[in-house]
């Protein structure tokens, strides 16, 4: 998979939609290959809480797996206006508010259920940032519903649900995470 053959491709299908865009920078971060686009009207490519982002990136991914004759979908993220980095960024920082919680009461906390891509940023940012080796993340629940559990390492619960998890509960506003869409 190369820089050309996605940014050729990107190139394609926003003209193919009408959507007016500048410049395709494309570059490679820890086994993801990050896609940056520029454009003079970016919500049009954002779209209503990321929906034709997501569409366009999935489209990408799609069309490059099948021209590059490749066995899985490349790992591919579209990011338009810094959109994809602050939704990002805002789910690294209520793992850390949970992170304080969980360490003041002991319990583990269970954060809003979240697509694939925000729970293994989750997983990924408390597994690798040094202030939180005393902790760690698992995902529980299954579809729409999976959601990331945050715990103390030397939790004495042994897995057991009596008295040390909370209630997995989607707040409203609360949480900020009802933008969140990969």
């Amino acid at each position: 998979m190369t820089t050309t053959s996605i940014q050729d491709t990107l190139t394609e299908i926003l003209k193919y939609l009408n959507i007016p865009f500048s410049n395709i920078k494309v570059s490679e971060e820890e086994k993801i290959t990050r896609v940056d686009i520029e454009s003079e009207d970016p919500s049009r490519i954002i779209g209503w809480h990321g929906e034709t982002l997501n569409a366009i990136q999935h489209l990408t991914k799609a069309i490059i797996r099948t021209k590059e004759k490749l066995d899985r979908a490349p790992f591919i993220v579209l990011d338009v206006d810094g959109y994809r980095r602050a939704q990002e960024d805002k789910v690294c920082r209520i793992a850390d508010q949970k992170a304080d919680f969980v360490r003041r009461t002991g319990n583990r906390v269970a954060l809003a259920p979240m697509n694939p891509y925000f729970r293994r940023i989750v997983h990924t940012y408390v597994s690798n940032n040094p202030d939180m080796q005393d902790l760690t993340t698992e995902s529980s629940g299954e579809g729409d519903y999976r959601q990331v559990v945050l715990r103390q390492i030397n939790s004495n619960d042994n897995g057991n649900d009596e008295g040390g998890e909370l209630s997995p509960v989607i707040e409203k506003d609360g949480d900020g995470l009802g933008n969140l869409d990969v």
